[in-house]
C-alpha cells in the first residue's frame, strides 16, 4: 500500500468562518486525501476565546502535538497561524511551508500603526518599531520554510523581495452545484464581499452606489458559503473595488457563476480579468467606479456576455485542475 504523507494544515479561518481562506482550507482538507495525504487541520479559531496574551501561546503548543504525528507543517499565513506553526515544526522537526496571500506586516500597518503607504511603496521604506518588528517575524517566517507558496504572480514578485523564492499555486474553486437563493432587491444590484478594512474601498462604493436610487448595494464580511455564493449569483455586478488583492478567491467565484464584474487594476486581479472579461479600473477613482457601473447597468446583454468570457477563463482555475499541482510539489519536499 502506498504510503499516505501526513500534513498539518494551520489556518487562521476555517468554516463557519467566512472568506477565501477558510473556504481554500476546506477544499485542501476535503480534496488532498484523495490525492495521497493524511491531513490534520488546526484552526485558530480553536484558541480564539482565549486572552490576546495567551492564544497563540496554546495553538504553539497544541501545533508542537500535531506536527509530530505529521510529516509536513503547511501554515495558511505568515504570522497569525505561521510563526507559531513554524516554532512548532522546528521543535517537531518537521519540514515547513506557508502559503503567502497577502503581506501581514503591511495589512496591521494600515490598520493599527499609521502606515498610509501602498503595499509597493512600502517594500521600500522603513517604518516604526512595531511594523518593523512585524516585518522581521514575517521573514523570519518565510525564510526559515522549506517552500514558500503565493497564489498569484504580483504576491510572487513581493515575495520575491524578502529574501525568498516563493512558488506560484493559483488558489482552486469549487462552486457549489446548490445555494440559498437570496431575497435580493428590485433594481440594479451590487455586491462586494471582504473584510471593512481602509483598501478595500468600501466607503467609495457605498458613495457611489447612493448617486443612483435604483441602486442597491450589499457588502458582506461573514456570511456562511452558501448565502455568499447565492447573492453572487444574483447581483449584477459583482465590486472589488480594492487598493490591494492577492489573489481574491470570490472574484473567481463570480466568474465562474457568470456574473459580471469591475475590478480595480491592483495585485492579482489583473491576472483575471481583462476588457474581454470584465471592467478593470483604476484604484481609488471614484468617476472610473462609477462610469463602470453604468455601462453595465444601461447594457446588461454586453456585460453578461463579458461574463460568460470570464467563465472560460476561471475553469482554469478549477480546484481539479490546481490542487493536483499542488499535491504534486508538496510530495517533493
Amino acid at each position: 500500500m502506498e504510503y499516505k504523507k501526513k500534513i498539518l494544515i494551520a489556518t487562521g479561518l476555517y468554516p463557519p468562518e467566512s472568506g477565501g481562506p477558510a473556504t481554500y482550507t476546506k477544499l485542501l482538507e476535503e480534496r488532498l486525501p484523495m490525492l495521497g495525504f493524511d491531513v490534520m487541520v488546526l484552526p485558530f479559531s480553536a484558541v480564539r476565546h482565549l486572552p490576546k496574551g495567551v492564544r497563540h501561546v496554546v495553538y504553539f503548543f497544541l501545533c508542537v502535538g500535531y506536527a509530530m504525528m505529521c510529516d509536513l507543517v503547511y501554515a495558511q499565513d505568515t504570522v497569525s497561524v505561521g510563526l507559531p506553526a513554524v516554532l512548532a515544526a522546528k521543535v517537531a522537526g518537521k519540514k515547513f511551508v506557508v502559503r503567502v496571500p497577502g503581506d501581514y506586516a503591511w495589512e496591521q500597518g494600515r490598520q493599527r500603526f499609521g502606515v498610509s503607504d501602498e503595499l509597493d511603496e512600502f517594500q521600500t521604506k522603513k517604518y516604526g518599531l512595531k511594523v518593523e518588528r512585524l516585518r522581521r517575524l514575517q521573514r523570519f517566517v518565510v525564510r526559515s520554510a522549506k517552500a514558500v507558496v503565493v497564489p498569484s504572480k504580483y504576491m510572487q514578485r513581493v515575495v520575491s523581495g524578502w529574501g525568498v523564492k516563493p512558488v506560484l499555486h493559483y488558489n482552486g474553486i469549487d462552486v457549489p452545484i446548490a445555494f440559498e437563493e437570496p431575497h435580493r432587491p428590485s433594481g440594479f444590484l451590487i455586491v462586494s464581499f471582504g473584510r471593512d478594512v481602509p483598501w478595500k474601498g468600501f466607503d467609495a462604493l457605498r458613495r457611489i452606489a447612493q448617486k443612483e436610487p435604483s441602486w442597491h448595494l450589499k457588502i458582506f464580511s461573514e456570511l456562511p458559503r452558501v448565502q455568499a455564493m447565492g447573492w453572487l449569483k444574483a447581483a449584477d455586478v459583482f465590486v472589488i473595488n480594492s487598493w490591494y488583492e492577492g489573489l481574491s478567491h470570490q472574484l473567481l467565484e463570480a466568474m465562474a457563476l457568470g456574473t459580471p464584474i469591475v475590478a480595480t487594476n491592483v495585485g492579482g486581479n489583473p491576472e483575471l480579468v481583462d476588457d474581454g472579461s470584465g471592467v478593470l479600473i483604476a484604484p481609488g477613482d471614484d468617476a472610473a467606479l462609477y462610469n463602470a457601473l453604468k455601462k453595465i447597468a444601461a447594457d446588461p446583454v454586453g456585460a453578461r456576455s463579458r461574463a460568460q468570457n470570464a467563465r472560460h477563463v476561471v475553469e482554469a482555475f478549477s480546484i481539479t485542475h490546481t490542487l493536483p499541482k499542488l499535491a504534486e510539489f508538496l510530495k517533493t519536499l
